[in-house]
């Protein structure tokens, strides 16, 4: 994959991926949850429109989490550049340690398509992750494995974990997040409380910034990102900055339904 494509879908799946989780989490999100978010790209031009994405929250049959991601192109990406992907994601999350213990990935970048599953064994200490290519089932699975320590996140399931912590400014964190079989340290600085307009109304968000760029980090090369959550009981991503070499790349909510908040103000009205 060229930088290009792995910053941006990265970013995209991402979103606002980071942070290590306490023992007991308060959870600040529920079955049915649902994230829309659209992302745009500018350099040369204005910002155009190049993906859709979509969390949702479900349960496995253990009644750990489920936490589906979608991230497809649109637009502009496909009419102009001729490019287009799919990534789906399944985070299979311990509901207890909210650590994540299965991923499973289904990626399509133009005619290329991998499969692949991630599973983490906390008593072993090991990440095992395994790739195959549905076109050629008989050409052999690329495997790697990593070491693990203690709570380790995937993309996806970071970006609930930071829902669950007591944000304030001032506050810095290590975590790990695994990729591809792989396992990156990201320290996380909430450098600020700032107001954002956005199409679920004006919110006061946390200016969270996790450093992904550099040599040994999650993203190879030089870049900055920004990613502000609501200041509330929702903890919701609203949006996301990356200045990178392929340029700007903002990722802005568009709807969220089924919230926690939602939910338990429509039971209490119903009582």
């Amino acid at each position: 994959m060229s930088l290009k494509h792995k910053v941006l879908l990265t970013i995209a799946i991402l979103t606002i991926s980071v942070v290590a989780v306490r023992s007991q989490p308060s959870v600040p999100f529920n079955e049915g949850e649902t994230l829309k978010y659209e992302g745009k790209v500018s350099k040369f031009i204005p910002g155009i429109a190049v993906a859709d994405l979509v969390f949702t929250i479900d349960r496995a049959e253990d009644d750990d989490y489920l936490i589906k991601a979608e991230a497809r192109s649109k637009g502009t990406l496909l009419k102009l550049f001729r490019f287009s992907f799919l990534q789906r994601l399944e985070s299979t999350i311990d509901e207890t340690s909210f650590r994540v213990t299965k991923t499973v990935k289904h990626d399509v970048q133009k005619d290329r398509v991998r499969n692949s599953e991630a599973l983490f064994d906390y008593g072993e200490k090991r990440v095992t992750y395994t790739e195959t290519d549905p076109k050629d089932p008989m050409k052999p699975p690329r495997r790697i494995a990593s070491e693990i320590d203690g709570t380790t996140h995937d993309l996806v399931s970071g970006i609930y974990s930071l829902r669950m912590l007591p944000l304030a400014v001032g506050k810095r964190f290590n975590i790990s997040i695994s990729d591809s079989g792989l396992v990156y340290d990201v320290p996380v600085r909430v450098t600020a409380r700032e107001m954002q307009k956005t199409e679920i109304g004006r919110v006061m968000c946390f200016r969270v910034e996790p450093d992904i760029f550099g040599e040994g980090r999650l993203i190879e090369g030089k870049g900055k990102m920004v990613i502000w959550i609501t200041d509330d009981a929702r903890r919701i991503p609203v949006r996301s900055k990356v200045n990178a070499s392929i340029g700007k790349i903002e990722i802005k909510i568009q709807s969220i339904s089924n919230s926690r908040t939602a939910v338990e103000q429509t039971a209490k009205n119903n009582n």
